[in-house]
């Protein structure tokens, strides 16, 4: 059995990837207005700061900021996912392990971030994504981002990985 330790960090920041069991499913951008909902309501229920998000049809990106006497990251996600699904209707809730009821898989990936240069970088990735899976040419294309605000506050566009660069299709759903 793997051993999957998680690093913690009060007032962390964390970069933090979920998906949907079924990848191949649009249901976070069919269902973004019940997303948001969840988002809100874990905010509300155990307080954190959205540095950068992107939603994507099957897998979400973000970067959150705990409070300083805080480092519990599991059970924010823990609520936004129980909130998102129980937001669902009935005929999307199937089967599935327990208190994931089919929609989400059951690991996620996070990630403590170190410096600036390394936050830098996630939010790179996180606004970059949906040019990485051929959804957009351009991030101010995709709605479902916190891009468009970020350049605004910032007034930095992102960094791309490479000058020409254009998605690869590595047996990833595009």
């Amino acid at each position: 059995m793997p051993d999957y330790r998680r690093r913690y960090a009060d007032g962390g920041i964390y970069f933090l990837t979920l998906c949907l069991e079924d990848r191949r499913s649009g249901l976070l951008v069919r269902e973004i207005d019940k997303l948001r909902g969840a988002w809100r309501r874990a905010a509300a229920a155990r307080p954190f700061e959205t540095i950068a998000a992107v939603v994507l049809p099957d897998h979400l990106h973000f970067l959150w900021r705990l409070p300083d006497d805080d480092h519990d990251f599991p059970i924010r996600i823990a609520q936004l996912k129980a909130g998102f699904t129980r937001a669902l209707p009935e005929p999307v809730k199937r089967t599935g392990r327990k208190r994931e009821r089919g929609v989400w898989q059951s690991r996620y990936w996070e990630h403590l971030i170190r410096d600036g240069g390394d936050l830098d970088r996630h939010i790179d990735y996180i606004h970059f994504n949906p040019i990485k899976h051929g959804y957009v040419d351009d991030p101010d294309s995709w709605p479902y981002s916190t891009y468009k605000k970020w350049k605004t506050d910032t007034g930095r566009p992102i960094t791309t990985p490479r000058g020409d660069w254009k998605p690869l299709h590595l047996g990833e759903r595009v």
